[in-house]
């Protein structure tokens, strides 16, 4: 019983951490990454699509993204959608193909961007820690109902604080790496 509400916890808080994982994809650093792309939608045929399911998104160098939509008519479309999105860019287009050029960070925007980083990574946190309180309730719930003793109740809760810290952990290793990211030139 205790093993599977561990492992419950477990699947839920590597779900959290993939989530942040996306959460830190839309943060721009200065290079070009197709991933920030990924929540900008248009309008494919009376659904709306993500922009790398209707055109082919490529990283032409470090600070050029090319977009060749499968269809001439999405040209404009996926335009539109990226100039009403925050991100800031200017899309340019020469025939078929829409290119965005990554502007240079400046150091205020990389600090702002950090603090959406941290934003981003304390939401993270917050939701493992939700997560440990969940299954310690069911830890706690399993003692009130006799089905487990004191001491395998104080095992169990040891077990998801060190799940809790591992996943913690990974998400301040994940944020790290992405103020790095963000502080270079």
């Amino acid at each position: 019983m205790i093993e599977d509400i561990k492992q419950d916890a477990e699947e839920r808080m590597g779900k959290s951490v993939s989530s942040l994982l996306d959460a830190f994809k839309r943060v721009r650093t200065g290079r070009a990454n197709p991933a920030i792309l990924d929540n900008i939608s248009v309008d494919y045929y009376g659904t709306a699509t993500p922009i790398a399911q209707a055109a082919n998104v490529i990283v032409e160098d470090g600070r050029t993204l090319a977009i060749n939509p499968w269809e001439k008519a999405m040209v404009t479309v996926i335009e539109r959608a990226i100039l009403k999105s925050d991100l800031g860019l200017n899309p340019n287009t020469s025939g078929d193909t829409i290119r965005l050029h990554m502007p240079m960070l400046t150091e205020e925007t990389r600090k702002d961007f950090i603090k959406l980083a941290r934003s981003e990574a304390e939401k993270g946190r917050v939701s493992i820690r939700n997560i440990r309180r969940d299954a310690n309730g069911s830890i706690k719930e399993l003692l009130k109902e006799k089905m487990i003793s004191e001491d395998e109740e104080r095992g169990g809760e040891d077990q998801i604080q060190k799940l809790t810290d591992k996943f913690i952990a990974e998400v301040d290793a994940h944020l790290a790496q992405k103020e790095k990211d963000l502080m270079q030139v």
